[in-house]
C-alpha cells in the first residue's frame, strides 16, 4: 500500500509529461522526412522559405530570390504550405463591404 502513491505518481509524470513529449518528437521526424521540394517551411530560427532540393540529411531552401541556403533536415520546424495543398485564398473582409462603391449608397448618388 505504502508503495502504490509512489507508483502512480510515475505513471501520472509518465502519462503527461514523457508520453506527449515523444509523441511530438516522432511526429516531427516524420514531417522532417516528408520534406518535398517546393514545399514552403518555417526554420527553427524563423526564417521563411522554399525547399528547392532535399537530400537525406539537409535540405536546400530558397530565403529570396535567388538566396538558397543548405540547412539540416532538423532545422526546419514546420512545413507551412506542402506542394499537394491549394493555397489558401484570402476571404473578403465583410467590413470593408463591396468593392463597387459607385452602388455603396452611403457614398452618394450613382454616376
Amino acid at each position: 500500500m505504502e508503495l502504490l502513491l509512489p507508483l502512480a505518481g510515475i505513471a501520472l509524470l509518465w502519462f503527461f509529461l514523457i508520453r506527449p513529449a515523444s509523441r511530438r518528437q516522432k511526429d516531427l521526424a516524420r514531417m522532417q522526412s516528408a520534406l518535398a521540394v517546393g514545399d514552403e517551411v518555417i526554420l527553427t530560427s524563423g526564417v521563411f522559405g522554399t525547399v528547392t532540393a532535399a537530400a537525406d540529411d539537409h535540405a536546400l531552401v530558397e530565403v529570396a530570390t535567388g538566396v538558397v541556403i543548405k540547412v539540416a533536415r532538423g532545422a526546419v520546424g514546420q512545413i507551412v504550405t506542402k506542394v499537394d495543398e491549394p493555397a489558401e485564398e484570402p476571404a473578403e473582409d465583410p467590413a470593408e463591404g463591396p468593392a463597387d462603391h459607385a452602388t455603396d449608397p452611403a457614398a452618394g448618388e450613382e454616376n
